[in-house]
């Protein structure tokens, strides 16, 4: 609207002082006056830089003038004591300053009280490696898998075309070909945005089966195989809950809901796009293995997977069971965090349903070596993945590989303006208003999405260097240590204790701390 209104302004203003010229002496010096300010405007529209002016010209300065007021932007990351905190100013800046390619060093040492409760801290080698220089890769694919992926220690995390705009999906999946990771589409279903710059894609599967749905609502086999075996897939991850809003379907507000995304849908127009929570196409642990399976098998051998955010211990314990029981393995498992999620969601889920991702992460690291299957499967991480330290931890607590959501749309340009959900966001990321949407130019966003991936995937291997490591599968979890009360201080292995390979196959080993959920978990039922 903003961008309209000046079109408009610029127009008749300059007619009607004109106009006025003649009677009215002082028209000449208002022009005078007003004429920087359309030249202004008229350079804020053309540039490709700042999302923001092209939406706002001339007032979104405003902005940027009130930032010249506060105190100096430190350029250093100050860690959160508690994961499930919004971004800061501090986080944010990182982000922003490894998107431009600016320097992202600290200067002045240390900014944080070393001996307060929460302060973390990785030990380093006497003798550091010299660290690696290229992403050693990651690769996912089991035995029954005979298209394997080798992936990126860092991709983009689930995000669906409907909650983001079509530059955004464009500027992601260009950044994702120019950097060589991956980009999940979310739930939303595969849209000519994420096909046309030809990254490499992880396909999300949710419940409402967008992009393989029945005109009912359900599965449809024909059309889940004519999206799967597009070359640009590299990954199926099926959907069961996601960190924003467990136990709740995906939520897409009727407002952002355009002819468009309700055609790659397969959904009416003029009502809020509701998931439903639960999968129709199986409704017990071993039904969800042979989904996965056939899922395998439509898709010409590539990996599938789940994705969760952990709930009730038992229920992924009974999907552990029936592992053992069928013989069916997923390729890899996301582990989401209740801090994760970007888009709309009720508040009380958003706060207080679902495990936090520490929690969550090493649950489902245990639980996989507990019944002997850790090594036949990669974990990955989803929640508030910032910098190559956050990678770094997620690795000790037991991932293989990160996904990062957030992070993505501050390197594109997101100012954490908190409108994602009512279509109105400011700078073209989170909209599908063409006026709002317009701000955001793929070509010029997407080398900042992709210089922020090399960066942090720079500063995780340095790290793995200085910890005298020459691989990420050496990462462990008592080389990473927590503040806990002044000068006590514990490792990350004490605070999350591994359990013993194949501890839970045997009624005689299972840990006192698993002994209630196993008895519970059946890989008949839920």
């Amino acid at each position: 609207m903003a961008r309209k209104i000046f079109f408009v302004c610029a127009l008749l203003l300059p007619l009607c002082l004109w106009a006025l010229s003649g009677v009215w002496p002082g028209a000449l010096w208002a022009f005078v006056g007003v004429g920087p300010l359309i030249g202004l405007g008229v350079h804020d529209v053309l540039q490709k830089r700042h999302s923001l002016l092209r939406v706002y010209p001339v007032v979104g300065h405003g902005r940027y003038l009130m930032e010249a007021f506060r105190p100096e932007m430190q350029q250093y990351f100050v860690e959160s004591n508690i994961d499930g905190k919004p971004f800061s100013r501090e986080q944010r800046s990182v982000i922003y300053q490894r998107a431009k390619g600016d320097l992202d060093t600290m200067p002045f040492g240390t900014q944080r009280e070393v001996y307060a409760g929460g302060y973390e801290w990785m030990n380093h080698s006497i003798l550091p490696k010299p660290y690696l220089h290229d992403d050693p890769r990651v690769l996912v694919g089991g035995p029954a898998c005979t298209k394997p992926y080798r992936a990126s220690h860092l991709n983009i995390s689930a995000m669906s075309f409907g909650s983001l705009s079509p530059n955004a999906i464009l500027a992601l999946n260009m950044a994702a070909k120019q950097g060589g990771f991956a980009h999940n589409t979310g739930e939303g279903g595969i849209s000519p945005y994420h096909l046309q710059p030809g990254g490499d894609l992880i396909w999300q599967v949710g419940t409402g089966y967008f992009g393989c749905r029945t005109p009912e609502g359900g599965f449809d086999p024909e059309r889940f195989a004519e999206n799967a075996q597009r070359e640009v897939v590299k990954m199926i991850e099926l959907k069961l809950s996601q960190g924003a809003k467990p136990g709740h379907g995906g939520i897409l507000p009727a407002a952002k809901l355009t002819r468009e995304i309700a055609q790659i849908r397969g959904v009416r127009m003029g009502h809020d796009v509701l998931s439903p929570p639960a999968h129709s196409a199986f409704g017990s642990p071993i039904g969800l293995l042979e989904f996965i399976a056939k899922l395998r098998e439509l898709s010409g051998g590539k990996p599938v997977g789940f994705k969760l955010c952990v709930g009730k211990p038992a229920d992924f314990l009974a999907i552990c069971k029936a592992m053992v029981k069928t013989g069916i393995i997923p390729d890899f498992i996301t582990v989401d965090g209740a801090e994760g999620g970007t888009g709309a969601a009720p508040v009380e889920l958003s706060n207080s349903v679902g495990t936090p991702l520490r929690q969550g992460l090493t649950f489902v690291d245990n639980a996989l070596r507990g019944v002997g299957l850790r090594d036949k499967i990669r974990v990955i991480a989803a929640g508030k993945v910032v910098t190559g330290f956050h990678m770094f931890r997620l690795m000790a607590l037991g991932a293989d590989m990160c996904n990062a959501a957030r992070p993505m749309l501050f390197a594109l340009g997101c100012i954490q303006a908190r409108r994602c959900n009512d279509n109105t966001c400011p700078v073209g990321v989170a909209t599908q208003d063409p006026s709002r949407a317009v701000g955001l130019v793929p070509e010029a966003k997407a080398p900042r999405v992709a210089r922020y991936h090399k960066a942090t995937i720079k500063a995780y291997l340095e790290l793995l260097g200085c910890a005298g490591l020459e691989s990420p599968r050496q990462v462990r979890r008592d080389m990473i240590l927590r503040q806990v009360d002044g000068f006590v201080a514990r490792t990350l292995a004490e605070l999350y204790p591994q359990i013993e390979e194949g501890c839970l196959l045997s009624d005689a080993t299972v840990p006192a701390s698993f002994i209630n959920d196993w008895q519970r978990a059946s890989a008949e039922r839920f």
